[in-house]
């Protein structure tokens, strides 16, 4: 490894950012530098190697040959130092790292974790908004939160809520809402990326999709709700999206009933990483913040519980 002592691994980790995510912008979003930093350290990299590692066109950097033998062996190798990193937190009683989808992030955990701050103030949690699905063995998660059907092979998986559906609208348009049928005379606010369909919901009243209206499409939960609020028509949420919107009075539920869809929400942990007081804690804490948010009106569905 004496061939490591003339490079700087600053350098190394530019060059393999830069050609990992194709440009010096997003290289140095991802270091935490400046643009002319990043650039540096590239020019630098490519003196103490002695070749050239991009190719410069226009404000585009492209790898050269060298690059691209490189990259491989240099991201498996940043990849193993971030786990060592990681290692250091592994264990400890008073960290944790939290990984869940954006609209569960913001949508309901933002919303109940001061009370799990309040519960266990020596614990300090951190939160990672994405929809990427994460190793928690080979990454510094140490819990996740998933909605899917599972089960997740290779990893201990918890089931904490079925996910349960039912209609929504603003006060306004709730108004013209006096039976099932009705949904059928109002837009309806459509998210593509819905792991469920109407179905769920109509067939309780033997209803199908044929009734329903175009309405505007937004590619995101959050926006869709928004939308609802905003009375652009009636969404078909679930419960941790819109229990605070319901409780808030920013929408109306005109119907209790809460259809469960097959589709669950889980806590994903790693078998090989050790369980923890602060992981036990956070995992008793969400359980049952979990059920004590929703509030399920009487009369909502049941079935498939």
């Amino acid at each position: 490894m004496k061939n490591l002592n003339r490079i700087h691994i600053t350098g190394l980790r530019a060059v393999e950012a830069v050609a990992r995510l194709g440009s010096i912008k997003s290289a140095a979003e991802e270091l935490g530098v400046t643009v002319g930093a990043v650039s540096q350290q590239v020019q630098k990299t490519e003196g103490q190697l002695g070749v050239q590692l991009f190719e410069r066109q226009n404000r585009l950097l492209l790898p050269t040959a060298h690059m691209l033998a490189m990259q491989p062996h240099l991201t498996s190798a940043m990849s193993s130092l971030s786990i060592a990193v990681a290692t250091t937190e592994r264990g400890r009683e008073d960290a944790l790292t939290i990984s869940v989808a954006p609209v569960f992030a913001g949508k309901w955990l933002v919303w109940h974790l001061k009370e799990f701050n309040k519960a266990y103030p020596g614990v300090r949690v951190r939160v990672e908004a994405t929809v990427e699905l994460v190793d928690p063995d080979t990454s510094d998660v140490d819990l996740c939160i998933r909605v899917g059907h599972g089960p997740y092979r290779g990893l201990n998986a918890e089931k904490l809520l079925n996910q349960r559906v039912f209609p929504v609208c603003s006060p306004a348009l709730a108004r013209n809402i006096r039976e099932p049928a009705d949904i059928g005379k109002l837009p309806i606010i459509h998210d593509p990326g819905q792991m469920f369909t109407w179905k769920t919901w109509l067939d309780l009243f033997g209803l199908d999709e044929t009734i329903l209206r175009d309405g505007p499409t937004f590619s995101d939960g959050s926006l869709c709700l928004d939308a609802a609020i905003a009375g652009h028509g009636v969404f078909l949420a679930w419960e941790t999206l819109a229990v605070y919107a319901v409780k808030s009075g920013q929408v109306i539920a005109p119907f209790p009933q809460r259809p469960a869809t097959g589709i669950g929400y889980w806590l994903i942990s790693g078998r090989n990483a050790p369980r923890t007081k602060a992981k036990q804690a956070f995992s008793d804490w969400l359980k049952k913040e979990l059920q004590a948010s929703i509030g399920r009106p009487k009369g909502a569905d049941e079935v498939n519980a």
